[in-house]
């Protein structure tokens, strides 16, 4: 598992982080207090408090070039 903080600050920016994971297999939870939910849920996402930055745990083996790639956008 790897652990990254990102910056989800507009709609837009929710709507295409969500996009760009579900690409993935691996599954994804964003971690904002004492909250966890999954990365893949908009709703879920939209719950959160988006004015400061979420931490991403990111649990993959094989692809994390891949996927480290994909979230470069959004990595504070």
């Amino acid at each position: 598992m790897k652990t990254v903080q990102i910056s989800l600050n507009s709609i837009d920016k929710v709507k295409s982080f969500v996009n760009d994971i579900t690409k993935f297999n691996n599954d994804f939870d964003l971690v904002s207090g004492r909250y966890v939910i999954d990365a893949k849920s908009i709703m879920g996402i939209f719950s959160l408090d988006l004015s400061k930055p979420i931490d991403l745990n990111i649990h993959a083996e094989d692809n994390m070039d891949e996927i480290m790639n994909v979230l470069s956008a959004y990595i504070i």
